[in-house]
């Protein structure tokens, strides 16, 4: 078996979520597999097979990587749970596969050996969902039959702190994954906003031992990993995720002009700018002169004036 390396995303080139940045991390993900499969396994058997924009469109929640014999389809849900994810998974599984085989060798007479796909969802949003839950593919189906040639499932856990699923105690960073999503929903019924629950949360991660080594090493980025993550969740239909609309877009783009914004006050260069938030010099360029033309802070008319901008 042979993967195409300019076509399978390693974890490390996605603009991952916090939850794929998290479990990006070769030891993390590696516990996560002893917790699912009840298999120890050291962090050099991990290798990503990720693919960008398959699952998600906007946001990279999901993940992939094959582990000795298997290879585990990791996705993460905020919102409402999408009963279509056995058909992403399918289509996944697909593309993973074609860029894994050589495509010359599904046409020879000797059997290719491939991983054994298995495929996770876990769920952390705020509506009622089971422990644990299975969705098949053939619940899909038009034609019912009880041995459908072609069946997939997908495990779906609720990761919900509250909830106490047994996976919370069997993997440490998954359990610190969901203390860390708590604590800023925690904070955000009570302060209502999301600056102030981040910062209190990343302080609560420094006292508690919670997630620090990954809080040290991504800092900022961190913070605006889970800043576009909530906002988005927040601020958008379930339709903009999936990828109907361009609302994960502009999801992004908002995050974009705030973190801008906050450095041009601060005096910042163009060039610092775009270093810093890991963005083009034109794209900053194109922000900064928005902004100064808008002549506000609001990031919602700043936003809009950008649009205005390439319409012209």
């Amino acid at each position: 078996m042979e993967a195409n390396k300019q076509k399978i995303m390693s974890n490390r080139e996605v603009k991952a979520s916090a939850f794929t940045a998290y479990f990006g991390e070769p030891e993390n993900a590696a516990k996560l597999f002893a917790a699912l499969e009840g298999e120890e396994v050291k962090p050099e058997d991990i290798i990503y097979t990720t693919l960008e924009g398959v699952l998600f469109v906007a946001r990279k929640n999901d993940m992939a990587f094959t582990v000795k014999n298997k290879i585990l389809v990791i996705s993460e849900h905020q919102s409402t749970i999408n009963y279509n994810m056995p058909l992403r998974s399918i289509i996944y599984y697909g593309r993973t596969m074609e860029r894994l085989i050589e495509p010359k060798k599904i046409y020879r007479e000797k059997r290719i050996p491939i991983p054994m796909p298995e495929f996770y969802v876990f769920y952390n949003g705020d509506e009622p969902f089971p422990s644990e839950s299975i969705m098949r593919l053939s619940d899909a189906y038009l034609e019912k039959t009880d041995n459908p040639m072609l069946e997939l499932k997908v495990k779906v856990i609720n990761i919900n702190l509250p909830i106490g699923h047994k996976l919370l105690k069997q993997c440490r960073p998954l359990y610190e994954y969901s203390w860390f999503i708590q604590q800023i929903k925690n904070y955000m019924s009570e302060e209502k906003n999301l600056d102030t629950a981040l910062t209190k949360t990343i302080h609560d991660c420094e006292r508690e031992g919670i997630m620090v080594d990954f809080v040290r090493k991504h800092g900022t980025e961190a913070v605006n990993m889970i800043f576009t993550q909530f906002n988005m969740e927040d601020a958008l239909e379930v339709r903009y995720e999936e990828g109907f609309e361009d609302g994960a877009e502009k999801g992004e783009l908002v995050n974009l002009i705030r973190q801008v914004s906050k450095k041009l006050q601060k005096g910042k260069s163009i060039t610092q700018i775009a270093d810093e938030v890991e963005e083009s010099p034109e794209k900053v360029e194109e922000i900064v002169q928005a902004i100064k033309t808008a002549n506000t802070t609001d990031i919602e008319k700043i936003y809009k004036k950008i649009q205005e901008m390439q319409k012209d």
